[in-house]
């Protein structure tokens, strides 16, 4: 049961590094912050209800079932948690959100002082860690504890699923189905966990048995729901950002070919320590090199290249933006055979401006990539930069 539940944990703290890979960012913004704490404060509270963990804590305090209240108090932080991040994430005013979070921090910190406090009144010197729930049911003051714990965590559960359901109307996208997945973890969590809890709490109180539901039941059911939780909060924020990436890393392959040709051309120094870079970061370095290698080329550029390229495309019926781009990618191969074979630049450069220097990003060079990567000259072009910048 902890491999299982330590696996839980794992998952579940790994999702938080999606959105604290920057920790100076996500510190400067609320709603990064509280989600990453909510995160990992659910992972922290799989880590302390693991038997594992429980014994050890129990061994090193010298305290019969000390893991019980430290794990229901991690538990009660975390619903906590999740009720700043609601509030982080509806927004409002400064003082709104502010006033709300104190309310919420006030009301849990008495929920897990109280645990503290009854746990120390209370008699439980049998160990036990995996049925504590129920086997401490009818103790005076653990039952207190017990029933307290329970009752905390159903609140911020109740308050997600009915702030979930009054927001999922006025928004759309990403956002709501992060916020559908968060109803639905929170309603495993309060039908399947608590629920089970609670049945086999009261059982206990009638004098029946219903152990398995709290020893069996209910520790999958919370596990699942809170993956599911935690794919809602990170799915509207990481999701945009990894498409960007997977975009990135499609646009840094389009643009190989023409970077093969002109990187001898480059001027722009190659920070040491890249090899970690994401490819949005790697695309950025390779768009500021391509346009340095491309303006130190420019007085190699031959304009009767280009206006024979742009006959012939016109000719073979391309569209002019088309034709444009193919006889730029001509002119541009036939300029980087000649500065390869350090041949001295044109007395009389072409004037002309390429297209991927007068539109912003990386759309321009991707065209650029495209037709070079099509053009025979282009083929050949880079043949010779191969063969005449292999000496160096």
């Amino acid at each position: 049961m902890s491999l299982v539940v330590y696996l839980a944990a794992c998952v579940f703290g790994l999702s938080s590094l999606l959105l604290f890979r920057r920790p100076r960012t996500a510190l400067r913004h609320p709603l990064t912050l509280s989600t990453c704490v909510a995160i990992v404060l659910g992972a922290l509270v799989f880590v302390c209800a693991a038997p594992l963990t429980l014994s050890a804590v129990n061994d090193l305090t010298g305290i019969p079932n000390f893991g019980a209240p430290l794990t229901y108090g991690m538990l009660s932080a975390y619903s906590c948690s999740l009720l700043i991040l609601l509030v982080n994430w509806r927004g409002g005013s400064r003082e709104r959100v502010r006033r709300l979070v104190l309310r919420c921090v006030a009301a849990y910190a008495a929920v897990i002082v109280a645990i503290v406090v009854l746990f120390a009144l209370a008699d439980a010197p049998t160990e036990r860690l995996t049925d504590l729930d129920t086997y401490y049911a009818t103790t005076p003051c653990l039952r207190e504890m017990i029933l307290l714990y329970l009752l905390g965590h159903s609140a911020a559960m109740l308050a997600m699923c009915a702030v979930c359901v009054k927001w999922g109307r006025e928004v759309t996208g990403l956002l709501r189905t992060g916020l559908r997945l968060i109803l639905a973890g929170a309603l495993l969590d309060l039908l399947g966990f608590q629920a089970a809890k609670y049945a086999a709490v009261v059982a206990r109180w009638s004098g029946h048995d219903l152990d398995f539901l709290s020893t069996t039941v209910a520790p999958p059911m919370a596990s699942l729901g809170a993956l599911i939780c935690s794919v809602g909060f990170v799915l509207p924020r990481a999701l945009p950002a990894l498409l960007a990436q997977w975009r990135g890393y499609g646009e840094n392959r389009t643009l190989r070919p023409l970077w093969s040709a002109v990187r001898f051309a480059s001027t722009a120094p190659k920070p040491k320590a890249c090899w970690w870079w994401l490819p949005q970061e790697r695309l950025r370095w390779r768009e500021v090199s391509i346009h340095d290698a491309l303006l130190s080329l420019a007085p190699y550029f031959d304009e009767r290249v280009r206006l024979r390229a742009l006959d012939e495309a016109l000719r073979a019926g391309r569209g002019a933006h088309q034709a444009r781009i193919e006889a730029e990618a001509a002119m541009l191969a036939a300029a980087t055979r000649r500065a390869a074979a350090h041949e001295p630049p044109l007395d009389a450069p072409s004037p002309y401006r390429l297209h991927a220097t007068e539109v912003p990003g990386t759309s321009g060079l991707v065209e650029l990539a495209r037709a070079l990567s099509r053009s025979p000259l282009g083929a050949g072009g880079r043949a010779g930069t191969v063969r005449a910048a292999s000496p160096h």
